[in-house]
């Protein structure tokens, strides 16, 4: 049976982690729990499972490093959204715990420190955005020395087919709406300007060391294929499924392994499959993070930082849809060449992106920024 810790136990991938756990019990125990703020449902969820937990909010840091020592935890969930995420990876990958990563800054600020961290405590980091773990299954099947192009997909979000001034009078509620997935509000937003396609791009030139120019984003509405692998001989390679956070979170549960499980398996016939290519001047985000992938050092730092300023300050009405990647533009114009070879670096360069960020906010809208 193996034990699992989740972070960010009440948030979406949390939540369906444990799900699985419920219903595959002689498999999976839950042995420690995090939430960031809401202690009702983490007492709750600790009384379900027996198991330890901490608050964030109470706790800090402190607590979850407790957490980490003491749960003996085969593996942990990390579906802590944000920057805030970066430092439990760390924290569990020192401890030797092999970690199931669905929170995307831990690879797009700091991949090189914590890829060192996980080699230094033989832990293994498997990935749970669903296209990440499609590729990653996927090449484990081809061999990695067979891959010449990935390919991941996106949905497209609610506004794929919106003209560029129907994109200027987009609503926060419009974007939270998404066509084909149940995520977190910052992850749905992303989802819709397609700055979460343009984290994915960086975060797979880094897990699968790859160029940004042999990785292609193509547009999927039904969200069926999650990624593709091209092979050197030219042959396209797909995993196909219900879109349902379950199936990557249940592959990196069970990895090194493939395991039956009680999700319903998707069926071929009947179903249409359409693609395009993005339309990248009407979403720049995407062209944004490409560039910022090639360059790396600082500008995936500055990207992400900036990116959940101006996504938080739409949330809360204090910028329109455009200004999110407006905002973006003008902070990844600044000097981000610094190497961050350091956890120090990384947080230096993400305060001065946010605090960047936050002055082109007030200086747009002459009202107050956000943290």
């Amino acid at each position: 049976m193996k034990k699992i810790l989740v972070l960010g136990c009440t948030g979406s991938i949390g939540s369906q982690t444990l799900d699985i756990v419920r219903k595959m019990k002689n498999d999976f125990c839950v042995v420690g729990l995090s939430a960031g703020h809401n202690k009702e449902a983490l007492d709750k969820l600790c009384k379900e499972f027996n198991c330890k937990g901490t608050l964030f909010t109470e706790d800090g840091m402190e607590g979850i490093n407790q957490l980490i020592a003491s749960c003996d935890a085969d593996i942990a969930v990390n579906g802590i959204a944000g920057a805030a995420g970066l430092e439990p990876s760390v924290s569990v990958l020192k401890a030797g715990i092999d970690l199931a990563l669905a929170n995307k800054e831990t690879v797009v600020m700091a991949w090189p420190v914590v890829k060192k961290i996980a080699q230094e405590h033989e832990a293994n980091i498997i990935p749970v955005d669903s296209e990440h773990s499609a590729i990653f299954s996927l090449i484990n099947q081809a061999g990695e020395k067979n891959i010449d192009e990935l390919i991941i997909t996106a949905s497209g979000g609610p506004f794929r087919d919106y003209s560029d001034e129907q994109l200027n009078n987009v609503t926060v509620e419009q974007a939270l709406h998404h066509p084909t997935w149940n995520m977190g509000k910052k992850i749905t937003i992303d989802s819709s300007t397609l700055a979460n396609k343009g984290l994915e791009v960086i975060e797979a030139c880094r897990l699968f060391n790859m160029s940004a120019d042999k990785i292609t984003v193509v547009v999927h509405p039904q969200s069926l294929i999650h990624s593709l692998i091209r092979t050197k001989n030219g042959m396209l390679y797909a995993q196909i499924s219900n879109p349902d956070m379950r199936h990557p979170i249940f592959d990196a549960l069970t990895w090194p392994e493939i395991k039956e499980n009680y999700l319903t398996p998707f069926n071929l016939a009947g179903n249409i499959m359409t693609f395009f290519p993005p339309r990248l001047n009407s979403f720049p985000l995407l062209k944004y993070a490409y560039e910022c992938a090639k360059k790396s050092n600082c500008y995936t730092i500055a990207f992400n930082a900036a990116n959940e300023i101006a996504v938080h300050a739409f949330l809360e009405k204090k910028c329109n849809y455009p200004q999110i990647s407006q905002i973006v533009k003008e902070v990844l114009q600044e000097d981000w060449s610094e190497n961050p070879d350091s956890l120090e670096k990384i947080y230096s360069a993400d305060k001065k992106a946010r605090n960047k960020a936050n002055a082109i906010l007030v200086s747009k809208n002459g009202g107050y920024g956000c943290q």
